[in-house]
């Protein structure tokens, strides 16, 4: 059997028969998908003796995932799979014409078979390096059930994918920042139960009736950043550049083709936060096997304070300034941060729309498909293609810029949930709704209908 056949063969969900499915159905599949993460989330590790990994609160938004139960994978086998496969074939040291319907075929087999080595990989790292060290007798069983649970994550990200509202992956890092947000926001309870006013507007009101500024001005702070961010990233969404197009068989009849400024969307910063996420977890995990700081750094309760990955990390200077404990290097490490989501946002943002069938090309095709010229220009591929091409990659380049950049100073603003992540949360859900309202403003239920406004 040649290693085509063995990607071809490779196990995935069925594809739906329909071309179109109705928003019934996908709403239907989207919901068994975050009912089944969210229930997967509660099931503990069985023998699992401690969780070291508890502590990398802000990696497990990122990774869509809460170390400790069965899926504390999360989405990382799927994202490094994506990563890695997407610099091999970005620098061409694998040839992959994904442009065509064979090559496009033969990545995303490569893609999953990535998936599945990474899950065994990663499940196997988790417990050997002890970050989830298992009692013992019970290594096995533990690496056994983190496979499962990677499995799991990748069938559920292939559902929602073919038959709910799009990516599973983008679903459940949104899903993760809206349960952290609320609970972020309005929390109220203890660790055992007890009445304890943690979310950041129950700590606003305590902190005025007990006179306490300082704390006021945290709180105020986180919120403020949280809403200002919230009403900027929206704004953003907005920002598109439209081609003027003519209908060639209809005349009189023209509309506008929008390329989004976020050309990308979200996939840049999703990648470039699981990077580093996945970085300062395995600086952790290697440090607590060898008993010493590396080249990573000396990872304190689950952030760097020295090495390369401080330099990258970020800081709430915001909070910084507030309580007085301002310090000149962090200036040296606010740039390294934003240098860094601003050099890997833009690369994956290229490598991603190489990859993914977005580039003046394909979109050049999809005009043509849809019976769609530039008016003044005769129907060739060619020029329409060298047209587009004025705007794609520009637009690739600085959008990926720009949203490295927000996401880096949503880190250092100091939102209620880390920066990073409420920024994916928040485009992710305006994606989706977009999305929603774009496709099924026809055919979905009234009521619902009325409430999403479309």
């Amino acid at each position: 059997m040649e290693p085509k056949d063995i990607l071809k063969n490779l196990p995935e969900v069925q594809s739906p028969t329909e071309k179109k499915l109705s928003f019934n159905v996908k709403l239907k599949w989207t919901l068994i998908v975050l009912i089944s993460f969210f229930a997967m989330s509660n099931v503990a590790l069985y023998g699992l003796e401690n969780n070291a990994l508890e502590r990398f609160e802000y990696l497990a938004i990122i990774m869509g995932t809460s170390f400790g139960s069965i899926i504390s994978l999360g989405i990382g086998p799927i994202v490094m799979s994506s990563i890695i496969l997407q610099l091999l074939v970005g620098s061409k040291i694998l040839d992959i014409d994904t442009s065509s319907v064979e090559g496009k075929k033969f990545f995303q087999g490569l893609q999953k078979l990535g998936v599945f080595f990474f899950i065994v990989f990663e499940a196997l790292v988790y417990v050997l390096m002890k970050g989830l060290e298992a009692s013992p007798g019970y290594t096995t069983i533990v690496v056994f059930q983190l496979i499962l649970g990677g499995l799991a994550i990748l069938f559920m990200d292939e559902v929602s994918t073919k038959w709910g509202f799009g990516s599973g992956v983008s679903l459940f890092i949104a899903a993760g920042v809206g349960w952290r947000l609320i609970t972020a926001t309005f929390g109220f309870l203890g660790p055992e139960g007890n009445f304890q006013p943690s979310g950041k507007v129950l700590v606003l009101v305590m902190s005025l009736m007990n006179a306490d500024s300082q704390g006021a001005m945290l709180a105020f702070a986180a919120i403020v950043a949280t809403i200002g961010l919230f009403l900027f990233v929206v704004w953003t969404q907005s920002l598109k550049i439209e081609i003027p197009l003519s209908y060639d068989r209809i005349r009189g009849y023209s509309m506008k083709w929008p390329l989004q400024f976020f050309y990308a969307s979200v996939i840049p910063v999703i990648l470039t936060g699981a990077l580093i996420a996945n970085m300062q977890l395995f600086g952790g995990l290697l440090q607590n096997w060898l008993g010493r700081p590396t080249f990573f750094g000396n990872i304190v309760n689950g952030r760097p304070v020295s090495g390369f990955l401080y330099w990258v990390s970020s800081t709430n200077v915001v909070e910084r300034i507030i309580q007085g404990s301002w310090e000149w290097s962090l200036l040296g490490q606010t740039l390294g941060h934003v240098a860094f989501f601003m050099f890997f946002s833009a690369l994956f943002s290229v490598f991603w729309v190489k990859t993914s069938g977005m580039d003046a090309g394909a979109q050049a095709d999809n005009i043509l498909k849809s019976g769609l010229q530039l008016p003044g220009f005769r129907k060739d591929k060619r020029i329409l293609e060298s047209i587009l091409s004025r705007y794609v990659m520009p637009l690739t380049i600085m959008g990926g810029l720009a949203i490295g950049f927000l996401a880096a100073i949503a880190d250092i603003l100091g939102t209620i949930v880390a920066g990073t992540a409420l920024l994916l949360g928040i485009m992710i859900t305006f994606q989706f709704y977009q999305n929603i309202a774009q496709q099924h403003a026809m055919d979905m239920n009234p009521a619902m209908k009325k409430m999403m406004g479309v």
